[in-house]
């Protein structure tokens, strides 16, 4: 079972900030090996969102939930992440189902926007979005935009 909470920027704990950014680093910088600006401005701005996942007592799973012009022209998920060892299990899935609903009671009937890693395409499709562009590398790794209009 799958423990939720959303937080701004500044309703972050230390140790909660400090376990986000671990958990991003570990997969997108070392896992993915891809250096790459982590912190890019964009977690404290107006009106950004941190979806914490916590099995027992334990951090597993993050998403950022951004309004429409922070990083599309619509409301955006961005840098969904998971633990390696808590992977398979559906956990992606709880993750991007609890992101949207999230986004709806935030943000009611807008579109959202996410730039995905294109080896990821038909899992996002599962949820109702489609591809909106050709693939692009951002940070060498394959990447397509997709949309889930409302």
């Amino acid at each position: 079972m799958i423990t939720w909470q959303l937080k701004s920027f500044v309703e972050l704990t230390t140790i909660q900030l400090y376990e986000l950014l671990k958990l991003r680093v570990d997969v997108f910088v070392v896992e993915q090996k891809c250096p790459y600006p982590e912190l890019d401005g964009k977690d404290h701005q107006k009106d950004v969102y941190h979806l914490l996942g916590y099995k027992g007592d334990k951090f597993v799973a993050c998403t950022r939930l951004l309004p429409k012009g922070v990083s599309y022209p619509s409301v955006s998920i961005g840098r969904v992440a998971i633990s390696v060892d808590h992977r398979g299990g559906g956990i992606g899935h709880r993750l991007l189902e609890e992101s949207l609903k999230t986004c709806e009671s935030l943000w009611p009937n807008e579109s959202i926007e996410i730039g995905a890693q294109e080896y990821l395409a038909a899992f996002y499709e599962r949820h109702g979005f489609v591809r909106t562009s050709d693939m692009y590398l951002e940070d060498d790794i394959p990447h397509i935009d997709m949309i889930l209009e409302k």
